[in-house]
């Protein structure tokens, strides 16, 4: 009886000792998943003030990740071809140990276009606005959402961001041509890519010396992908675009042929002037008064316009120096009885030359980078651009295409020294300076005894360098000669109203009546409407193009005409079914739709 009351109580102590095991391991249990709560509240807090350093914006980091494992990458791109795409991604991610895009998949993620392998050849897309360059190609690597327990937690950028590479950004040319406009129509392409939006560059490079441009496109600082670094080992960005549009490049730099003008330029003077008004807003900087404005079509506002002409003069004071300046200016004054001002990049902040060009008759440079602030004068006045000897201006036209683009109105000339004693060069300079002090003695023989720079490709020719980088003393009697001479196509440097782009809209109502004469001869008379928005212009010349092909044939005859009716009887043939098509024109080159074909039998 006293063994089983004794094993009884050694059974009720043993439950007790479990029992109170088991109480203690749930407490520490809890304990622990507590404080590994509490590791995760604090880590989520820590990235939440890291993406806050980021943004003024605010992200709730939890439903920011969540939704990123469960959806993960979404992409949705515009474009056919590499070339011409620009991609919008939710939660696109960055790697910067691997230096790597990260798309995140999941059964909700979105890709497209899903191109599979294609995707690689060559790329998604180009990163900057200069086509098909290979230091310019975006893609990423892919991993499953699952992937991100194993990976460091990430940061979120909560801003809308643009994603791209800027070309070159030590030179202001490449700066304004490639990077500014093209990311400024970029971001007005899409509504969400406003003033608060955040530009990230990723091509590598230092911010440079022109940087406080880049800051004019936005609120928000920009990031430089050496930056990306410091805010974490995995970036995500909540939303962004990567990519920029084309449309508003029109040069080319010879990768591929020479340079010159792109094959298709789709931009014009208006858009270009559009971005030039709103940089300098930025600036706070006003253009000078139009001539018609304020009194300027008084004697008294005219004069004081005649009075307020004058001519900006670029001056160098490092390489391709005009070697005599201030004869120059001498020259330029006494020959319009204009003053003439000179401003450098050297010694003036950009905003400061911009608001003495943009209310200039005429600018005169040194072919160079600093000839693309000609974007900023006013209508009507001339791009005088001076060019070493033995390089051709017809070869090297970035600024006379700008200033030939619709709606510029600007008006180019350019000089060439055409006399080798009035050059100067620097063969022992670096040889990126134009130095050939490196090359072999008969390759530096044959460049010293050259008249002309031949056709070439970018961007390491020695021969061209070498020229490019001459001093120069321009002959004053030649280029007066050649001043005066292109002034002759264009009798005032004063500034002209913008010309006009509208195009004619489709003829209204068309139609067509046949008669047959006899079994030989028939007639086909062809009438229509003037185009709906012609009633709501002012056209200088209004005439109509009318084309007429017999059916089954290859050819047909056009016709150019000022009324929109007439009657043809020349080649017209009896019993024959003819197309007919008829569109508008605008003062000789401002081409309309065509309107429907109409099919006509005699």
């Amino acid at each position: 009886m006293r063994a089983s009351l004794t094993g009884c109580r050694m059974s009720v102590g043993a439950l007790l000792n479990g029992l109170l095991v088991s109480v203690v391991a749930a407490l520490l249990w809890k304990y622990s998943k507590l404080s590994e709560h509490a590791a995760l509240l604090e880590e989520e807090l820590h990235m939440t003030q890291q993406s806050q350093e980021l943004s003024q914006a605010h992200i709730d980091y939890h439903v920011a990740l969540q939704a990123l494992q469960e959806h993960g990458t979404h992409m949705v791109c515009t474009g056919k071809m590499h070339t011409d795409r620009i991609c919008r991604f939710d939660y696109l991610c960055y790697c910067s140990e691997a230096e790597e895009f990260v798309f995140f998949h999941s059964n909700s993620s979105v890709m497209l276009p899903n191109l599979g392998s294609r995707r690689f050849q060559p790329a998604l897309l180009d990163l900057s606005s200069v086509e098909d360059h290979n230091t310019q190609y975006f893609n990423f690597l892919e991993l499953p959402a699952a992937a991100l327990k194993f990976m460091p937690k990430p940061v979120f950028v909560p801003d809308v961001t643009l994603i791209l590479n800027r070309f070159n950004p030590d030179n202001l040319m490449h700066v304004f041509h490639d990077d500014l406009l093209p990311a400024f129509y970029t971001m007005k392409q899409y509504s969400d890519l406003g003033d608060e939006a955040r530009l990230v560059f990723m091509e590598g490079w230092g911010e440079g010396p022109h940087f406080d441009l880049y800051r004019l496109l936005s609120g928000k600082q920009p990031l430089l992908k050496e930056q990306l670094k410091n805010f974490g080992k995995l970036m995500c960005f909540t939303k962004s675009y990567v990519g920029l549009s084309k449309m508003t490049t029109w040069y080319q730099y010879g990768f591929v042929q020479p340079q010159g003008p792109k094959a298709n330029i789709l931009v014009s003077g208006n858009e270009v002037r559009q971005f030039a008004r709103a940089l300098m807003d930025k600036m706070n900087i006003t253009r000078a008064d139009e001539v018609e404005k304020d009194g300027g079509d008084t004697e008294e506002g005219k004069e004081k316009v005649k009075k307020d002409d004058y001519i900006v003069v670029f001056s160098r004071s490092t390489t391709r120096l005009i070697l005599n300046e201030a004869e120059l200016i001498m020259a330029l004054a006494q020959e319009f009885q204009m003053r003439v001002v000179t401003v450098s990049l050297e010694e003036q902040s950009f905003p400061s030359i911009i608001q003495v060009i943009s209310g200039a008759s005429m600018l005169v440079s040194m072919h160079g980078a600093q000839l693309i602030t000609s974007l900023f004068l006013p209508r009507g006045a001339a791009v005088v651009e001076l060019f070493p000897f033995a390089v051709n201006p017809e070869q090297y036209t970035p600024y006379k295409t700008l200033a030939s683009l619709p709606g510029m109105d600007l008006h180019y000339i350019s000089w060439r020294n055409t006399k080798e004693e009035n050059t100067i060069t620097h063969p022992d300079r670096p040889w990126e300076q134009g130095g050939i002090a490196h090359l072999e003695k008969e390759e530096k023989e044959r460049i010293l005894a050259s008249k002309d720079v031949p056709r070439h490709l970018c961007c390491r020719n020695p021969e061209w360098l070498f020229r490019i980088y001459q001093d120069t003393m321009v002959d004053i009697p030649s280029f007066l000669e050649v001043l005066n001479e292109g002034r002759k196509t264009k009798p005032s440097l004063k500034k002209s109203k913008p010309a006009s782009t509208v195009h004619p809209g489709r003829v209204r109502e068309p139609q067509c009546q046949t008669t047959v004469q006899t079994t030989n001869e028939a007639k086909l008379t062809v009438s229509w409407q003037i185009p709906w928005n012609l009633k709501y212009l002012k056209v200088r010349e209004v005439k109509y193009e009318v084309w007429i092909q017999e059916q089954g044939e290859n050819t047909y005859m056009p016709y150019i005409l000022p009324q929109h009716n007439y009657t043809f009887s020349e080649n017209i043939k009896p019993f024959t079914t003819y197309l007919v098509w008829v569109r508008c024109i605008f003062n000789k080159n401002l081409l309309g739709p065509f309107a429907d074909v109409l099919m006509c039998r005699t």
